[in-house]
């Protein structure tokens, strides 16, 4: 049950390339991308979890773990975690996660992962911190 799911406008103005580089610098390069006709939405997949590698090593590189572990764990329902990274951000291969609205002048990318224990997978992409 596996999988996960990223989403992106593609804006008249925007370069469908840059987009996917977008996505391909928080999940690699091993996700299923579909790409749209223009002004329509661009949908990469996979079921591997593994994709989630980088966006761990970001989260610990850019120190950021604690908070990303706290809006992660409220972003939980059921067996799927959804949240929102700003897509400019994840251009320049860095971090930064927005509202679905306003935060992302040009769109927010999507980020939809199902998991059998959410929980688990959270403790593994950011880790509680020890005191």
């Amino acid at each position: 049950m596996d999988e996960i799911v990223v989403q992106a406008m593609i804006n008249p103005t925007e370069d469908l390339v840059k987009v996917r580089h977008a996505i391909e610098n928080i999940f690699g390069s091993a996700l299923e991308i579909k790409i749209p006709a223009e002004g329509a939405k661009l949908i990469a997949k996979t079921k591997d979890l593994g994709n989630l590698a980088k966006l761990r090593e970001l989260l610990r590189r850019e120190r950021i773990r604690d908070a990303a572990r706290k809006l992660l764990l409220k972003k939980v329902s059921g067996n799927t975690i959804t949240f929102f990274l700003n897509k400019q951000v994840a251009y320049a291969g860095h971090v930064s996660f927005c509202e679905e609205f306003a935060e992302s002048p040009l769109g927010p990318l999507k980020i939809q992962i199902k998991t059998d224990d959410p929980l688990k997978l959270i403790n593994w992409i950011a880790p509680p911190q020890v005191k």
